[in-house]
C-alpha cells in the first residue's frame, strides 16, 4: 500500500478468498477483455469439484447457499466506495486506514487497492452497463447496492478474477453487509453483466452514436464535459486533438508512485536497493511499485517524499530560473498556497544551503500544520509558516520576495488518474467559482514579488480557463512584467533536457506524454526597473 493510496500490485489474490488471481487492470478503453476464464479445477468446502470442463460455468445454488461472509479485501473496497459516495471522502485518505483496520497483507492490500480505484475510475462505463441489466433507474437503487454492483462489474470486466469467483464473492459481500434480499438482485444483475466481455459491452453502448465526445466518454469512463475540456486543452497547448484517447486512457492507468529525495538531506540509494527505479524526468527522483512506500528508508522522516515528477519539475524550475538580486543577503521565497507542503519542502531544500528563507502561507490551520510537518526535516531558521489569506500578502508585503510560487486551487483535471473520484464530483460550474480566486492569488503574488524577481503560476489542470486565461488576464492589467520561457526552464532542470512541454511562453506536462500529472507552469518576471 502506498502513501497516496495507489498500488500497482499485480499479485494473485489467493484462491481461498475465491478470486483465483488478479492481474493488472484492463478497464474501460483498454481494448482488451481482461480474461474471464475459470478453467482451473477447485474444490468447495465439501470437497466437490467446481468448474469442471473448459467452459465457464456458474453454480446453480440459491443465494442462501452461496458465500455468506465478506472477503476482507472486497470489504475494504466497499467501505471506501461508500465513504466516497456518502461522505464526500477522498479515496486516497480512506483506503490506507481501511486496509490497516482489516489488517490486509501486501497481496490483499494490492487487490483491494486495484478494486477500489478501478471501480471508481470505471464508474461511468460500469453504470452504463448496469443500466442495461437493472430493471429500474440506477438512482432508485440503494446506493450501497449500487457500489457493490460496481465492485462486481470491475472484477468481471477488468480484472483477472474468474467470473464464478467475482459473482460468488460479491454476492457474499452483499449478504454480509447489506442483506439477503439485495443479494438476489446483485446475483441476477451480475450474471447478465458476465454474459459479455468489456469490448462487447462498450461496442453495444456506443452502437449508433455519432458524437465523438459521447463515444469517448463511454469508452474511457469520463464525463462528457471533461472529455470536451481536455480535447480543447490539448489544442490550446499546441497538441493534436487526436491525442484525446491516449490522454483519457492514461487517466485510467494506475499510476506508479513517484519519489523525491530532498536535496542535501537524503539519497534514494536505499529505495533503489528496495526495488525502486531511477526517475527518468527529475533529478533525485525514483518510481516505486513495490508495495507499502512508507516502509522505505527516509519516508517516515520526510526526507524522501511521495511527489509526482511534474510537481518536482515546476518547483525546480522556479528555484533555478535567474533573478536579479537586490542585496547580498539571502533570497526571500514565498509559497503562497503551501498546503499540504510537498512543493514547499522541495523548494526549501533547494534553497536551504544558499541562505534562502522560505515563507509558506496556508489559510487553513490544519493544512498549515501539514506544511510544518513537511518542513520539519529542514533547519527551523530557514522557513516560516504563515496562517492567513494569500490574497492579502501582496498588500501587506509588497515587492518583498525574490521567488513566489502560486500553486493555485484548481479543478485538478490533470490528476484524475490519482484522484479518480474527482471526475464524478467536478462540474463545469467549478471553473466559474475558482476563476476569481485564481486571479486574486496571482495578482497578490505579482504585488509581492520584488523587482527582478519571478512568480511561478502552477495548476494541476490543463484547462485554458485555469491556465493561460488567468495569466493573460492578470498581465493585461499591469505593466512592468514579462513572461519567461517556462518550457526552457523545465528543460533546464530535467534529466535529458528535452521534455517538449513548451507552447509559447508557458509549459504543459501530460500523463500520456510525460507520465506525470497534467501540470501547467507559467513564469513571470517583474522587470528590475518596475
Amino acid at each position: 500500500m502506498t502513501a497516496n493510496g495507489e498500488s500497482n500490485s499485480a499479485s494473485n489474490h489467493g484462491s481461498d478468498r475465491g478470486s483465483g488471481g488478479q492481474g493488472p487492470s484492463r478497464g474501460p478503453g483498454s481494448g482488451r477483455s481482461g480474461g474471464q476464464g475459470g478453467g482451473n479445477r477447485r474444490r468447495n468446502e465439501q470437497g466437490r469439484e467446481r468448474n469442471r470442463g473448459g467452459e465457464r460455468q456458474f453454480s446453480q445454488a440459491a443465494p442462501s447457499q452461496r458465500t455468506r461472509r465478506a472477503d476482507p479485501a472486497r470489504l475494504v473496497a466497499f467501505e471506501v466506495l461508500r465513504a466516497v459516495a456518502a461522505e464526500d471522502a477522498y479515496a486516497n485518505l480512506v483506503l490506507p486506514a481501511s486496509i490497516r483496520k482489516h489488517r490486509l497483507d501486501r497481496r490483499d492490500a494490492g487487490f483491494a487497492t486495484e478494486l477500489t480505484y478501478g471501480a471508481l475510475r470505471g464508474q461511468g462505463t460500469y453504470d452504463a452497463v448496469l443500466a442495461r441489466c437493472v430493471d429500474r433507474p440506477l438512482d432508485q437503487l440503494d446506493p450501497a447496492v449500487l457500489d457493490a454492483l460496481r465492485i462486481g462489474v470491475h472484477q468481471l470486466l477488468a480484472m483477472r478474477v474468474p467470473a464464478h469467483a467475482a459473482l460468488d464473492q460479491t454476492v457474499g459481500l452483499v449478504r454480509a453487509v447489506i442483506g439477503a434480499g439485495p443479494s438476489s438482485l446483485v446475483n441476477a444483475v451480475l450474471r447478465k453483466v458476465s454474459a459479455r466481455d468489456v469490448d462487447a459491452w462498450i461496442g453495444d453502448l456506443v452502437e449508433g452514436l455519432t458524437d465523438a465526445t459521447a463515444i469517448a466518454a463511454l469508452t474511457h469512463s469520463h464525463p462528457e464535459w471533461i472529455v470536451r475540456a481536455l480535447r480543447q486543452a490539448l489544442v490550446a497547448h499546441g497538441r493534436d486533438a487526436a491525442e484525446i484517447d491516449a490522454l483519457l486512457a492514461a487517466d485510467n492507468a494506475a499510476p506508479v508512485v513517484h519519489l523525491v529525495a530532498l536535496p542535501g538531506l537524503a539519497t534514494l540509494d536505499d529505495a533503489l536497493r528496495e526495488g525502486a527505479e531511477p526517475g527518468r524526468l527529475a533529478p533525485d527522483s525514483a518510481y516505486y511499485s513495490g508495495g507499502d512506500v512508507s516502509r522505505l528508508p527516509g519516508v517516515s522522516t520526510g526526507t524522501i517524499r511521495v511527489q509526482d515528477s511534474g510537481s518536482q519539475l515546476v518547483a525546480r524550475a522556479l528555484a533555478a530560473v535567474p533573478v536579479e538580486r537586490r542585496t547580498d543577503d539571502g533570497e526571500q521565497w514565498l509559497d503562497l498556497c503551501a498546503g499540504p507542503g510537498g512543493k514547499t519542502a522541495l523548494l526549501a531544500a533547494l534553497g536551504q544551503d544558499t541562505g534562502v528563507h522560505l515563507t509558506a502561507n496556508e489559510p487553513v490551520p490544519h493544512r498549515a500544520q501539514l506544511v510544518r510537518q513537511a518542513l520539519r526535516p529542514l533547519r527551523e531558521e530557514s522557513w516560516t509558516v504563515r496562517v492567513g489569506d494569500g490574497r492579502e500578502i501582496g498588500r501587506d508585503q509588497p515587492a518583498h520576495y525574490d521567488r513566489v510560487l502560486v500553486d493555485a486551487p484548481c479543478t485538478g483535471l490533470g490528476a484524475l488518474r490519482r484522484r479518480p473520484e474527482s471526475r464524478w464530483r467536478r462540474k463545469p460550474a467549478d471553473l466559474v467559482s475558482l476563476a476569481p480566486l485564481q486571479r486574486e492569488l496571482l495578482a497578490s503574488a505579482l504585488d509581492a514579488v520584488a523587482p527582478g524577481g519571478v512568480v511561478a503560476y502552477v495548476t494541476c489542470s490543463p484547462h485554458h480557463a485555469e491556465t493561460e486565461a488567468v495569466v493573460d488576464d492578470c498581465l493585461r492589467r499591469r505593466t512592468g512584467f514579462e513572461r519567461v520561457d517556462a518550457g526552457a526552464a523545465l528543460d533546464a532542470v530535467s534529466i535529458g533536457g528535452a521534455l517538449d512541454a513548451g507552447h509559447g511562453a508557458s509549459a504543459q506536462l501530460w500523463p500520456h506524454v510525460h507520465g506525470t500529472d497534467a501540470m501547467y507552469l507559467a513564469l513571470i518576471r517583474r522587470t528590475p526597473e518596475s
